[in-house]
């Protein structure tokens, strides 16, 4: 039997040495010891010759080291954990319930897109696993890890507001896990860029709308308001743009690529042009061209021209 750092271990208490702890083995004497630090004993004292439960993990010294102490997660299992600090060299450290943290290495992301990194208080799905000394890493939780545990969401779900993290951020949108409640772990899903109001990062829990529940039971979401209260949110937004901008012209219009409007307002091109059109009916801009125009700078600049003239 091996001592492998991750795992829980059921062995016997041996002996006790002071001022170190106890030495735990299997049943067999000759085999391999383990100490348990009386730092890592919780609730009462280990007897001798009794059969306990630790978790094994490897000591600052890297020694293989026990606790009484229950982790959230072992070995080649999945649980969510947050962010407890971030090292530029290494990556991110999690909360593993020990009173020590699990290391995620910073390789696990896309080194030009640091935007999308976690932050500090950040919740992660992880498995563990071992580098090739054995010690403990964690690396992010992939669909595959998912699947064994997650639901089909019910059609139930559709226009209903739910909470959940970011599970993989892609280049047009990010994977998700849709809190299940008391029905489970959860439910996939995808936000489309054009669903956000500003990009999200993973590890980062959000609330949003169910716009679609798939056949195969995975859904889409949106973080922006429905349609009616989007467009208002909008208008004021592209409104509050055109007055910080000089001459109070934008080189933006219904005629812009969708791209060149959701690099610049995070918009759908359709969310863009419903809220130029309320803009445009409630006369507060103009539109020339390729260009979008306060309607107040416009007539103010037209009435200049006259009295020029």
């Amino acid at each position: 039997m091996n001592l492998t750092a991750g795992t829980l271990q059921h062995l016997w208490v041996r002996r006790e040495v002071s001022p170190y702890g106890w030495f735990l083995g299997f049943g067999a004497e000759g085999e391999p010891e383990v100490h348990l630090p009386y730092g890592e004993v919780v609730g009462n004292k280990p007897e001798i010759n009794t059969e306990i439960e630790v978790f094994l993990f490897h000591d600052d010294k890297e020694r293989i080291t026990a606790t009484l102490r229950k982790p959230l997660l072992v070995l080649g299992e999945m649980a969510k954990l947050k962010v407890a600090d971030f090292h530029p060299n290494f990556g991110f450290f999690l909360e593993m319930g020990i009173g020590r943290q699990l290391l995620l290495p910073l390789k696990q992301f896309p080194p030009d897109r640091r935007q999308v990194w976690p932050q500090k208080g950040d919740e992660l799905f992880v498995v563990m696993k071992q580098d090739k000394e054995g010690r403990m890493l964690a690396r992010l939780a992939k669909i595959d890890d998912f699947e064994p545990q997650i639901f089909r969401a019910p059609t139930s779900w559709l226009n209903e507001t739910k909470e959940g993290w970011v599970t993989d951020v892609y280049r047009d949108g990010v994977f998700t896990l849709v809190d299940g409640g008391v029905i489970g772990l959860g439910a996939l899903g995808y936000i489309h860029d054009g669903s956000m109001t500003h990009p999200l990062r993973i590890g980062q829990k959000f609330s949003g709308r169910v716009t679609q529940v798939r056949d195969d039971g995975r859904v889409s979401l949106s973080i922006r308001a429905s349609k009616e209260v989007g467009r208002v949110e909008d208008a004021d937004r592209i409104l509050d743009f055109l007055k910080e901008r000089p001459g109070g012209s934008m080189p933006y219009s219904d005629k812009t690529s969708a791209d060149d409007i959701q690099r610049r307002f995070q918009l759908s091109k359709a969310a863009f042009k419903r809220a130029l059109g309320k803009l445009m009916k409630d006369g507060l801009i103009v539109q020339k061209g390729n260009w979008t125009h306060l309607a107040s700078a416009e007539e103010g600049s037209e009435e200049n021209s006259e009295s020029n003239n």
